[in-house]
């Protein structure tokens, strides 16, 4: 007893007892705080004592501090939330919109392509000949990407011959060159070899469509129309029949330049086809003529015999 009164008196022990006894009691105290300020929170107002208000008053910034951090941090993860739904529906929507453009892009190429496929078969029944469909499987073209030579996906085997007549819905094309197995090149209305009698649909003044064979644009001219005929820009050019290799009245081009001249019998006109060589991807082979150029071979061949 003596002994252990002894070491309470020393200073080291006095300093170890009072710094167990400190943090028992702060420990004490921590533990026991949260209690009393949720005790006093909860109390009933009428019933709060002198201790529950001075716990109120100083846990009151405690609670609003808390309480604006929990906000914050709830609307922060809100809003990735809202960040991580809005970007996955944007990639939806994205890729919908990619879906739907592709779509439109196709619907439109089909109904363009049924377009032409119906102003060929108005032109068949204008015609009144048969109209072989082909697919434009080849373009030979010049330096300055103009369009000089087609080809198509019908041959002999298919009867189609040199000299066919090639029309698209916009107009004449122009002949069947050659024409082997299931293939046909195709001599344009502005090659350089190209002669065809036409007409200005206006006036019927007629002259021989020749093409000029340019490499930077698609032009032709009309040899030998007089000049006393009438001929002004803009005048459609039609196929005027004779020859009987083109039926009458395929449109051509138009007119884009007229030089009269003061001396010589003729005057200068300039057309620009109608057909737009470089956007073909369907025409039509005429392999049989219209029944009005049938009925005057016919007529021919009985007056011969007769």
């Amino acid at each position: 007893m003596w002994s252990f009164c002894e070491r309470l008196r020393s200073p080291e022990a006095g300093v170890s007892f009072f710094r167990r006894f400190r943090d028992a009691t702060l420990c004490v105290a921590l533990l026991a705080m949260p209690f009393f300020f949720l005790n006093a929170n909860l109390k009933d107002p009428s019933k709060v004592n002198l201790l529950d208000r001075v716990l109120l008053q100083a846990s009151a910034p405690i609670q609003y501090l808390a309480t604006q951090m929990a906000l914050g941090v709830s609307s922060v993860w809100e809003d990735y939330i809202h960040l991580v739904d809005l970007r996955r529906d944007n990639e939806r929507l994205r890729a919908e919109n990619a879906r739907l453009r592709e779509l439109g892009h196709r619907l439109r190429g089909k109904a363009r392509e049924n377009a032409r496929l119906r102003r060929l078969l108005d032109l068949r029944r204008q015609l009144r000949g048969e109209l072989l469909s082909a697919q434009v499987i080849g373009k030979e073209v010049s330096p300055f990407f103009r369009v000089m030579r087609i080809r198509l996906d019908r041959g002999d085997r298919n009867r189609v011959l040199p000299g066919m007549p090639v029309l698209s819905d916009e107009g004449l094309v122009g002949q069947v060159r050659r024409s082997f197995g299931h293939y046909s090149d195709v001599l344009l209305t502005a090659d350089r070899t190209s002669a065809i009698d036409v007409v200005i649909e206006r006036t019927g003044a007629r002259g021989m469509l020749k093409g000029t064979g340019g490499n930077r644009s698609y032009r032709c001219r009309i040899e030998q129309m007089l000049r006393g005929e009438d001929a002004v820009v803009g005048d459609l050019v039609v196929t005027s029949g004779l020859g009987q290799r083109f039926p009458a009245g395929i449109v051509v081009g138009r007119v884009s330049e007229v030089v009269r001249k003061h001396t010589g019998m003729y005057q200068g006109v300039t057309v620009t086809p109608a057909v737009r060589f470089s956007q073909l991807e369907v025409v039509g082979v005429l392999t049989e003529g219209s029944r009005e150029q049938r009925a005057r071979g016919d007529g021919a061949r009985a007056s011969a015999a007769r």
